[in-house]
C-alpha cells in the first residue's frame, strides 16, 4: 500500500535525523519521492535500500514500528523519527529477545484492558518463554526453526492483537509513541547485556 499523494510535501528533518530524507508517511512506499514510513527511513540510513524490513532490524521490533507508525497522527510519527537511527542497528541475537519485546507490548496492553484474561495470559506465556531462553545459547537448526515457528505462529498473534487494543486506546499517539522508544531502548540493553555475558565467559 502506498502513502497518500498530499503527504509530498517539504520538511526539515528532525533532530539527530539527516536532512535530505523523505517525508514522514504511512504505510510503505515504492519511491522515496513518496515520503517514507519510519523503518524504510531506517534502511535508508543503514544501506541506501528502500524497504520496510530492514536486516539490521530484529522483525519482532519491525513489526511493532510498522504498526506504531501507521497508527500515529503526523506530529506523533514526525517527533518518532529521530529513532529511525537506532532501529537501523537494533536486532539483538539472543533467542529470548523476542518474546520479551512481545511481553512489553502485552503488558502496555494490559493498562488499558487491565480485566482481560487473555492479555494476561499472553503475558504470562512471553514472560515465560523469555525467561527460559535469556541465557539460552545460540542452539542449531531446530532451535531457530521452533523460534520461527513460535514468531510467525504465536507470538505474532500476541503481539497484534495487544497492538490492536492500544490502537484503540483514546490516547494511542501517547501510549504507541511510548511504547516504541521504550522497545527501542530495550533493544540496546538486551543487545548490551548479552555482550557483556560473552565478554564475561570469554575471560573465564
Amino acid at each position: 500500500m502506498t502513502a497518500l499523494p498530499d503527504r509530498r510535501v517539504s520538511v526539515k528533518s528532525p533532530a539527530g535525523v539527516p536532512d535530505g530524507l523523505p517525508v514522514p508517511g504511512r504505510f510503505a512506499h515504492l519511491h522515496p519521492e513518496d515520503g517514507a514510513c519510519l523503518m524504510e527511513v531506517a534502511a535508508l540510513l543503514a544501506s541506501g535500500r528502500l524497504t520496510d524490513s530492514p536486516p539490521g532490524t530484529h522483525p519482532a521490533l519491525v513489526a511493532l514500528a510498522r504498526v506504531v507508525n501507521d497508527s500515529v497522527g503526523d506530529d506523533a510519527r514526525h517527533a518518532l523519527w529521530p529513532l529511525a537511527a537506532d532501529l537501523a542497528d537494533a536486532r539483538p541475537a539472543g533467542r529470548g529477545y523476542a518474546p520479551l519485546l512481545v511481553g512489553t507490548v502485552v503488558d502496555a496492553a494490559r493498562l488499558v484492558r487491565p480485566a482481560s484474561r487473555r492479555l494476561a495470559w499472553h503475558g504470562r506465556a512471553c514472560r515465560r518463554r523469555a525467561e527460559n531462553l535469556a541465557h539460552a545459547p545460540a542452539g542449531g537448526v531446530a532451535d531457530r526453526i521452533a523460534d520461527l515457528l513460535w514468531w510467525r505462529g504465536p507470538g505474532r498473534r500476541h503481539l497484534e492483537q495487544a497492538l490492536r487494543v492500544l490502537s484503540a486506546a483514546p490516547d494511542a499517539d501517547q501510549r504507541l509513541s511510548r511504547l516504541l522508544r521504550q522497545a527501542v531502548a530495550q533493544a540496546r540493553e538486551y543487545a548490551g547485556g548479552r555482550a557483556a555475558s560473552r565478554e564475561v565467559g570469554c575471560n573465564r
